[in-house]
Order: structure tokens, then C-alpha cells, then sequence
């Protein structure tokens, strides 16, 4: 069984330990003492049982466990003095005290365990990787009902892993219901997830040209188009750019302005509050961040989801990553194109969204020329399965795209 912690992947079957799907070096002894920390985490392991499994009883020095922990610690972005992950405990020995979940993606094939993390029928995720016009790697996934099914592509926002996804009590349920559907085609968006993450134009022409990218690779000649928050913005850009290859265009809590570039000062403010919340917040469980982003995101939200968005966070983004995408996406502005748009349009938006006011998504809809508009009575701008504005969602959802 593999373990995901944060962005990292370690699997004792190929001996490798993978960050954001990037093998890291390591060597083979600082291996076997991660994995052994991971697998006895529900205890201390003492430093005499971790010589006698890593070094097999050798007589060694303290200093050379010293070397090893410290270089386990470096391998996974740890230090003696956070001690995030693996954590001293005087005279007795050592902890991992992260939080681990087993990898989906590295499960074993359909009809064994994993099979039942998914609903039956559904095929495999298949994750590739694409080149956008600046050269910029992008990370894409296809699943769902298989090649007969309605295509429906994903805009790309803010908080997603491919793989991580498919474990998160947020994202895995909108992943099942879309994919149950659609052959459901996603990615995760520059700086983010999979994708490539250093990097410095985050323009919004960029994330068109990402989308773009990826409906080459993926093959997609037309398709519904699905823009959820700042994915809303990306995705009337490129329907706006190629009416003929979106047949549907689907946005849920969406904008034309950014809070950076709004009139109201009281949202711009908001939006600088949050930035720096991001700054000093990102990925700790706990923190005011947390419980902000929280009360904003989803304050509907059940104990397992809200507790989960810290992992989730740590596993998308690094928190300079984080503000520097929230900063950009509060930046988009697509207000000059709006009403230039000729492709079938449903807009949906939860009463008492935190994130994106009511009236961003009344606005899209009545300048976006024949477009629907549906209200859903929810607080949250992440939807929950627990709400009865879940399937009013989706129920729409599928009725438009047919």
C-alpha cells in the first residue's frame, strides 16, 4: 500500500517517493525509515527498533540515525525544528505524526480494493501531461462513462491534485456525480496540483492558452464547458475565442470582475485580507486561515470536509503558490466580452455565496445573451452532497447538457 502525505507519494512496491508526481532522490536507507515511521505511525517507533529494521541490527552511531533522520526530514520539506512530519520524542525514539491516506491512485487495478472507492462502471483515471504555448507543462485527467459519453471538460481553478482529488471528501463526490454523467476531461491549472509550479505569467490569457493545450491533447472536438468560481472567468474566455467547439457553456459561482478590480472598495479590501490570511495560513490545520477560508468556502461543510482542507491546501499549492494564484484570479475581468458570447449558457449561483456575491452570477446572466439562470439555496460556494442545493445543482447541470 502506498501513502500519500501532503504533495508526496511514498510506494514501497517501486521504492520511490514522489513529490507532486516528481520522483525525489533518496537514498535507500532514509527509504526504509520513512516507511517504517509510516507504517508504525499510530506509535513511537524506538531508535533500537529502527536500527534493527533499517540497518538489520548493525551496531551504528546515534549521529549516523542523527544523518538519517535529518535527511528523511529534508526529503519530505521537514526540519528538526518544525518537526512537521516526523517528530522527536525525547529518549524513547521517533513519530510520524503527519496526516496519511492511502493513495487512490496508486491502488490496485478495478475489482480489488480500489475498485471500491469508485462507482462501479466507471473507467480508470488516465493522467497525462501537455505542453501550452509558453511552454508551461500542464497536468490533465480524463475518466468517467467512456467514449460514447457527452465530453464535458472542466475549467481549471484554484485547489485541485489530479490524484489527490479522488481522496478528498470535497472534491471526490463532484468527480463521481460528473463522471457517472460525462466522460469528464480536467486539469490542474499552472502553479497548481500536477502542473507545472514554478512559474510567473498567471494572465488570464495563459489560462486559456492552458485550456486550449489541453483540449488539443485530450482530443476534444466539441464538448461541454464547465467554469466553476475562477474557472468561470477562463472558461467564457475561450468560449468567447472558439464558439464552435463548446456546445454547452455551464458556470457555477462565477464572476466578471475580480474583487481586485471591482468598484465596491469593501470587496477589494476582502480580497487583500484574504491574500494575506494565505500568506501566513496556507496548510496549517487550525490556523485563522483555516477557519476563514472555511466560514467563507464552505460553511456548510461537514467535519471530515472542513477538517480535510488543510491537507488539501498542503497537497495543491505551496503558500506563496496560493496567494499568487488567488491574487491573479481576483485580477481576471471579462465584463468587455460577456455580452458578445454565442453559445448556450447556464449560470447557477448559491443565494448566500461568501466567496462571489449573488449578484456577480444575476449579472453574467443577464448580459450573457439567452442565458438560464438558476438559484440554488445554499450558503456554500463549494457545494456539499449533504444539501438538497446538490442536486438542484447537478440535476441542472444534466438537464442542459443533455
Amino acid at each position: 500500500m502506498s501513502h500519500r502525505f501532503g504533495p508526496f507519494r511514498l510506494d514501497p512496491e517501486t521504492r520511490e517517493l514522489l513529490e507532486s508526481g516528481t520522483p525525489v532522490a533518496i537514498e535507500p536507507q532514509v527509504f526504509d525509515l520513512l516507511d517504517l515511521l509510516i507504517t508504525h505511525r499510530e506509535r513511537v517507533v524506538s531508535t533500537d527498533e529502527l536500527i534493527q529494521s533499517v540497518w538489520r541490527g548493525r551496531v551504528v552511531s546515534d549521529s549516523a540515525v542523527a544523518a538519517r533522520i535529518s535527511a528523511a526530514r529534508s526529503a519530505i520539506g521537514d526540519d528538526g525544528a518544525t518537526q512537521r512530519w516526523i517528530r522527536t520524542i525525547p529518549r524513547r525514539g521517533f513519530r510520524f505524526v503527519g496526516e496519511v491516506e492511502p493513495d487512490a491512485a496508486a491502488a490496485p487495478p478495478a475489482g480489488q480494493a480500489a475498485h471500491a472507492q469508485r462507482p462501479a462502471g466507471l473507467d480508470r483515471q488516465r493522467v497525462s501531461f501537455c505542453r501550452s504555448a509558453d511552454g508551461t507543462r500542464i497536468a490533465y485527467a480524463t475518466s468517467g462513462a467512456g467514449g460514447g459519453a457527452r465530453p464535458l471538460l472542466r475549467a481549471g481553478h484554484w485547489l485541485t491534485h489530479l490524484e489527490h482529488d479522488w481522496a478528498s471528501p470535497v472534491w471526490r463526490p463532484h468527480l463521481e456525480r460528473l463522471s457517472a454523467r460525462f466522460r469528464l476531461v480536467r486539469y490542474d491549472q499552472r502553479g497548481n496540483g500536477l502542473s507545472d509550479r514554478d512559474v510567473s505569467d498567471l494572465s488570464l490569457d495563459r489560462f486559456v492558452e492552458d485550456m486550449e493545450a489541453v483540449v488539443a491533447a485530450a482530443g476534444l472536438e466539441r464538448f461541454a464547458l464547465y467554469g466553476a468560481s475562477q474557472g468561470a472567468p477562463i472558461a467564457i474566455a475561450f468560449a468567447h475565442r472558439h464558439p464552435e467547439l463548446v456546445s454547452h457553456l455551464v458556470l457555477h459561482g462565477g464572476y466578471e470582475r475580480g474583487r481586485l478590480v471591482r468598484t465596491d472598495a469593501g470587496e477589494r479590501a476582502q480580497a487583500e485580507a484574504i491574500l494575506t490570511l494565505i500568506r501566513h495560513g496556507w496548510g496549517r490545520p487550525g490556523s485563522p486561515f483555516n477557519s476563514a477560508f472555511a466560514t467563507l468556502f464552505m460553511p456548510g461543510g461537514s467535519r471530515e470536509q472542513i477538517g480535510s482542507l488543510a491537507e488539501l491546501q498542503r497537497s495543491t499549492a505551496t503558500p506563496e503558490n496560493a496567494a499568487a494564484l488567488r491574487a491573479a484570479v481576483d485580477s481576471f475581468a471579462v465584463d468587455d466580452i460577456v455580452d458578445e458570447l454565442r453559445v448556450p449558457t447556464l449560470v447557477l449561483h448559491a443565494r448566500d455565496d461568501g466567496v462571489q456575491p449573488l449578484e456577480q452570477g444575476r449579472q453574467l446572466a443577464a448580459r450573457i445573451p439567452g442565458a438560464e439562470f438558476v438559484l440554488l439555496e445554499s450558503p456554500n460556494h463549494v457545494l456539499t452532497p449533504q444539501e438538497p442545493a446538490w442536486n438542484a445543482l447537478y440535476d441542472a447541470v444534466e438537464r442542459f447538457v443533455g
